[in-house]
């Protein structure tokens, strides 16, 4: 048998892989419809989240006030 290496490459710290991590509250009635849909998609509520915010913030508009 051969000797391999296992070779293996420095992780990067957190933080530096693109993704912030932070706390929210919620209502539990959204916590709920996030389990349930979850538990019915098999998708994790992370990642449901990140793409409910994604979504949210692609069709968010800011009206600026006018004098």
């Amino acid at each position: 048998m051969q000797n391999e290496n296992l070779v293996k490459k420095p992780k990067k710290a957190k933080g530096e892989d693109g993704y912030k991590v932070f706390s929210i509250r919620v209502k539990e009635e959204v916590v709920a419809k996030i389990e349930d849909i979850s538990a019915r998609t098999g998708h994790s509520r992370n990642e449901l989240i990140g793409t409910f915010l994604e979504y949210a913030l692609d069709k968010c508009v800011v009206e600026e006030e006018k004098d």
